[in-house]
């Protein structure tokens, strides 16, 4: 059950460990001004707490999720019943370890678990957004979490670490609030997202589109779902979350609970049900306008754009005398070698960008053939990586082992 709370009534220094919390109104005092031109008063933002904040408040992390993702990061998911989605990389004795971080993940505004989207009810006409929810950008999310932030008492986020369109979240985090961050992790990411991502994107929100169910965008207020479109989309993009190894080593040709292909239309490959499969299981907990929004805001992102072009330039901050430096956020940035919807070269412009500004900045490739979603998955050196940049890093910054 979700739990309602007043960023106006609840005290700062009691709501960061008050438990793992469930939605916040934000934007009551000061909305939420968007890029797109408009605002947000008292809107939604859907989040859990994992770990205990330290006495000083210097051991926060935030982590930022990816398009389908949620605020479930390391706990058991309401919906789905499964695990955290990221249980690989935040829990006692993982990379980000709960025992010694307090970790903060929340639903991004546009989401459909919880924060302010077009599923939710619009407080003026008391029916769900739909196309009436303004359109968002990947600043405006990071806007969002920084409200949030700015409740919790939080005056330095440790770290802020994200995979895919997390990622791209981090990223902003570094460049609008880079006193705000000691240090970040851009995993699997972009700096701006390229001409085939947008493209496979907007196959996605054609197919949702063209579900006579979607009745413009009305579906929720006239009962109906475009399950087979929103099915669609998913399927289409999870194939770009794979690599052609990967899938050939699952199931190469092989057939789904037969002998001999059957010379119709039903799932004779394993390939195809297993699509079929992540297809249909996806839209019993997402939100069809939720992709075509959140899609959006990653083709929209583009770092380099408010800096004449030139993505350096979005990572130099006045120094002490006024003049232009290199940011102070320590980067570790990560890519994997047969990631081809984000692939390393996008991640080798970031770290170019950095060492352009002289800022301090790591970078790994790791060897595998999981595609995109090796960050999500069994990858030991990945977490290898992640965890020595973690703790050396918080070693630091003298954040303690483990939170008295």
């Amino acid at each position: 059950m979700n739990v309602a709370i007043d960023a106006t009534s609840q005290d700062p220094s009691e709501a960061a460990n008050s438990g793992p919390a469930g939605y916040i109104r934000l934007g009551l005092d000061r909305p939420l001004e968007l890029d797109g031109g408009g605002t947000l008063s008292g809107f939604r933002l859907a989040y859990r707490t994992y770990g205990r904040l330290n006495a000083d408040r210097s051991n926060a992390v935030l982590v930022c999720h990816a398009l389908t993702g949620d605020q479930y990061v390391a706990e058991q998911h309401p919906v789905t019943g499964k695990a955290g989605w990221w249980d690989l990389m935040v829990g006692p004795g993982r990379p980000v370890d709960t025992d010694r971080f307090f970790v903060i993940c929340s639903n991004v505004i546009g989401g459909c678990l919880g924060s302010e989207g077009p599923k939710e009810t619009d407080d003026a006409t008391g029916k769900p957004w739909a196309l009436n929810f303004p359109v968002i950008t990947i600043a405006d999310m990071v806007r969002a979490q920084k409200m949030l932030i700015d409740h919790l008492g939080i005056a330095q986020l440790f770290c802020v670490i994200g995979g895919s369109m997390g990622g791209m979240q981090v990223l902003q985090w570094a460049v609008s609030y880079p006193d705000k961050v000691y240090c970040c992790l851009p995993i699997a990411t972009a700096a701006r997202h390229s001409a085939q991502n947008i493209a496979f994107h907007e196959v996605g929100r054609q197919a949702i589109m063209a579900d006579p169910d979607w009745r413009l965008g009305d579906y929720l207020n006239q009962g109906t779902r475009p399950t087979k479109g929103l099915s669609v989309a998913r399927m289409a993009a999870h194939i770009t979350y794979l690599s052609e190894p990967a899938l050939h080593r699952k199931f190469g040709r092989n057939l789904q609970d037969r002998k001999s292909i059957t010379f119709g239309f039903d799932a004779d490959f394993q390939v195809e049900s297993y699509l079929r499969y992540q297809g249909i299981s996806f839209v019993e907990r997402f939100d069809a306008n939720s992709y075509l929004y959140i899609t959006r805001a990653m083709d929209y992102f583009d770092l380099a754009a408010d800096h004449g072009g030139v993505l350096a330039n979005a990572f130099r901050v006045a120094g002490p005398d006024g003049r232009p430096t290199g940011t102070p956020v320590k980067f570790c940035v990560i890519s994997f070698s047969s990631d081809w919807l984000f692939p390393t070269s996008e991640s080798r412009a970031v770290v170019h960008a950095l060492n352009a500004v002289a800022a301090n900045v790591s970078f790994v490739e790791v060897e595998t053939d999981k595609g995109h979603d090796a960050f999500l998955l069994d990858v030991p050196e990945f977490y290898q990586v992640a965890r020595g940049f973690i703790e050396g890093h918080a070693a630091r910054r003298g954040i303690a082992a483990k939170v008295g």
